[in-house]
């Protein structure tokens, strides 16, 4: 292991000139114009793995290519079965990126690296190049200093995350027996702070949904005919006005059914969050918070159900005022749902309740977005526990167990298709700024996040 960890120390410099050259790919996977970018990125990213000693292809797909990326040779034996004998993790990333607009908010190209203090600021370089870098790094590091992996690791590194994973679902069910493995780890989270690192056992699932309320037949002179005839806007207001209570609680019957409730050992965990209100508040530029009643704000951002209004649109939306009853209104929802409650489920409670108050002077249109399941895996698992061992290790500092408010939708096409738990093991920091300008990787952290995955597959060989 000395080897190892003195081959990452050496080589630090050489990491983050390789990130730099990483995040120079504007590998945009929502904008058409950059497909030739990404396939650079992913031809790139061959090359670097081949380099390692990796034994790698790049797969095509509809869409961007998907690299796999293997310790050994997919034909090595050394069991009866068939199989080798050591554990088999597979490790997940992607290297394509968000968008980089609006360019003037930038402080610098975002595709032109810029190192400013401990961090490289980049479009990609937190997400999600140098977190899955940083394991490559430790693979490396394994290899070239001939010391033995405790586990056999399988990268999968896709091109559409960021649009949805739009064909990587397929190509799980496709390799299903190529790609069967004792877990998967994925670095594409992030960490309370340096001196709180972190691992994340729960994700929000995603139930998104657009309401449309029509009226008259086309936009009416609100002098002439107004208050004879229904508002659409007026009535879309009222009507998304009940759909949460004075104590900040979702009122749709039925909604909260499924809801498992938090264990005292989950609440302490996440009483351990170094939490400050004031600076909460001026971060988010807000007088006051608000949330569900007789929860935290770490409890309500990250383990409770959320119903959101994302957007609003009706009416006249130019200069100056236009006297109109609009003719319709629509409105765009997302929920965020926690562990057994499931998008199909709750898409047609809100969609029943609606309908139950839409008033009958307009007529309403509910239609179905997208959808992702809830993810949770018990914090006293022994796969979790390997990881905050490594956590430990690395950061010289006691792990924090968390739930993130976001989701992850292709971890649970991890577990559905491969049987298999995610690790989540984020990198980010909360400051790095991720799909948003000025994005940034902070460099202490790529240190030990190698420092991370370098124990970390000892610490999992050890329980297998």
């Amino acid at each position: 292991m000395e080897k190892v960890l003195e081959y990452l120390k050496k080589n630090n410099k050489r990491f983050i000139a390789e990130l730099c050259e990483y995040v120079r790919f504007p590998s945009v996977s929502a904008q058409p114009k950059h497909r030739k970018d990404l396939k650079n990125c992913a031809d790139w990213l061959t090359r670097h793995c081949r380099q390692i000693g990796l034994h790698t292809r790049l797969c095509p797909t509809a869409g961007n290519s998907i690299l796999v990326a293997r310790t050994r040779k997919p034909s090595r034996t050394s069991s009866k079965k068939g199989k080798s004998s050591k554990p088999h993790y597979l490790v997940y990333g992607h290297y394509d990126v968000q968008p980089a607009e609006p360019f003037d908010l930038w402080d610098s190209p975002p595709f032109e690296p810029s190192l400013r203090g401990t961090a490289l600021f980049a479009r990609g370089a937190s997400d999600n190049k140098g977190q899955h870098l940083a394991h490559l790094n430790a693979v490396e590091a394994y290899l070239k200093t001939g010391t033995e992996l405790p586990c056999d690791l399988t990268f999968v590194i896709e091109g559409e995350e960021e649009v949805g994973s739009r064909n990587l679902t397929d190509f799980l069910a496709d390799h299903r027996k190529d790609l069967q493995c004792d877990g998967v780890v994925i670095s594409d989270t992030g960490l309370i702070g340096p001196r709180h690192p972190t691992l994340t056992h729960a994700l929000r699932g995603i139930c998104a949904l657009e309401v449309k309320l029509t009226g008259p037949s086309r936009d009416l002179h609100s002098g002439i005919f107004g208050g004879s005839v229904g508002n659409p806007a007026m009535a879309l207001c009222q009507l998304l006005a009940q759909l949460r209570d004075k104590d900040g609680r979702i009122a749709i019957p039925g909604f909260y059914r499924d809801v498992a409730p938090l264990s005292a050992a989950e609440r302490k965990h996440l009483a351990r969050h170094p939490f400050n209100e004031t600076a909460y508040r001026k971060f988010l530029g807000v007088a006051q918070l608000e949330g569900e009643r007789g929860y935290t704000p770490i409890e309500q951002r990250s383990a409770r159900p959320t119903l959101e209004i994302n957007g609003l649109t009706s009416g006249y939306q130019g200069e100056g005022s236009k006297t109109i009853i609009p003719s319709w209104a629509s409105a765009k929802l997302t929920m965020r749902l926690v562990p057994n409650q499931t998008p199909e489920r709750i898409a047609k409670l809100v969609t029943a309740h609606l309908r139950k108050l839409c008033p009958r002077s307009v007529r309403i249109e509910v239609q179905e977005g997208h959808g992702g399941e809830p993810y949770f895996v018990s914090p006293d698992g022994i796969r979790l526990q390997a990881g905050l061992r490594a956590l430990k290790t690395a950061f010289g500092h006691d792990p924090v167990l968390m739930r993130e408010g976001g989701s992850i939708p292709i971890v649970n096409d991890f577990k559905k298709t491969l049987g298999a738990d995610t690790l989540l093991l984020g990198l980010a920091l909360p400051d790095d700024n991720a799909h948003s300008p000025n994005e940034k990787f902070d460099l202490g952290i790529f240190a030990k996040g190698m420092t991370m995955s370098a124990y970390l597959w000892r610490e999992l060989a050890a329980i297998a």
